[in-house]
């Protein structure tokens, strides 16, 4: 009879990810590699994971996804519930099923948060105190979002150094875990350590020249607008999807309602979401630098990022 510990242990799935900023060419890269390696690609885009919302989160057009197949994309509806927990969850059976058939596993994406759980694992953090951020944003509303900003700064100084001042989301995560724990998130992640150890990757960052990478910013922001961004934030509303929900509230869908309603010109709103979008690719480079397990590349470079993909097909 045949003992358990002679059975050979089953290797790890291995993943090859492809990560950057908004704009830095991460799409067309993954889908030629995906290509030449007979792959599927797994989106790790907070956005992409909502249905109708095709132009503003720039996701992968019919013809692109027709040439490679591409996952958790079109997931959800716009007014339903999806977060880190259940991208892990839903990513975790998409790549056993993907390696059970030696399919190439390319996870790409911007969404730091989703990435560093898919492969370390969820923070045990507290969870959402709506009632506390209730208060917090009610605070915000009425004396601005510096005034939440300063008190963290006195409640938290090491997390106020990674937040940039206009980033209220984080600003009131922070004060939560604080609030809850006294303890800064800070050290909540820096002793999480990212236990989950479930599968093998290559990480490979795509940079480019800061300039260069704003002005394709400028340029996708403009092209969103030819492909009818408003007409499509329009037909959202004519849905009955408010302007209230989580995905309404993101830095591009945020500003077309403003425009629709009559709150700004469509200059303002033009600029707005391009200094919107450079602000929040500066906060992805600012998460992903973090990470000294990436392998950074241009998106030019693709013999050198082959090679060091290659152990990984």
């Amino acid at each position: 009879m045949q003992n358990s510990q002679d059975v050979t242990k089953q290797p790890k799935p291995s993943l090859i990810l492809i990560m950057g900023p908004t704009g830095v060419g991460k799409t067309a890269l993954a889908i030629r590699l995906a290509e030449r390696y007979g792959g599927e690609i797994i989106s790790a885009d907070s956005m992409q994971v909502y249905r109708h919302m095709d132009i503003g989160t720039a996701k992968p057009s019919h013809e692109e996804r027709i040439r490679v197949p591409h996952h958790l994309i079109d997931v959800v509806n716009p007014d339903e519930e999806f977060n880190a927990s259940m991208f892990v969850d839903r990513a975790d059976d998409l790549i056993q099923t993907l390696h059970n058939t030696a399919k190439t596993i390319f996870v790409v994406g911007g969404t730091g948060l989703y990435l560093d759980a898919l492969i370390g694992g969820l923070l045990h953090a507290p969870g959402a105190d709506e009632r506390l951020r209730d208060s917090y944003r009610k605070d915000a509303a009425q004396y601005g979002r510096l005034y939440l900003y300063e008190r963290l700064q006195k409640m938290d100084s090491a997390a106020a150094e990674r937040i940039h001042p206009n980033d209220l989301v984080r600003t009131i995560r922070a004060l939560e875990v604080i609030e809850h724990t006294g303890q800064s998130i800070v050290d909540i992640q820096g002793e999480h350590r990212f236990a989950k150890d479930a599968y093998s990757c290559v990480k490979i960052g795509l940079t480019i020249d800061r300039a260069l990478l704003y002005d394709r910013i400028n340029e996708r922001v403009d092209t969103m607008m030819m492909n009818g961004l408003v007409e499509e934030v329009k037909n959202l509303l004519d849905m009955g999807y408010d302007e209230s929900i989580k995905p309404m509230r993101s830095m591009t869908y945020r500003n077309v309602v403003s425009y629709i309603r009559g709150k700004q010109s469509h200059e303002d709103m033009v600029r707005l979401i391009k200094r919107d979008t450079r602000h929040y690719a500066r906060r992805q480079l600012t998460w992903l630098k973090r990470d000294t397990t990436i392998k950074w590349f241009a998106p030019q470079d693709e013999n050198m990022i082959s090679r060091a993909a290659n152990k990984f097909v």
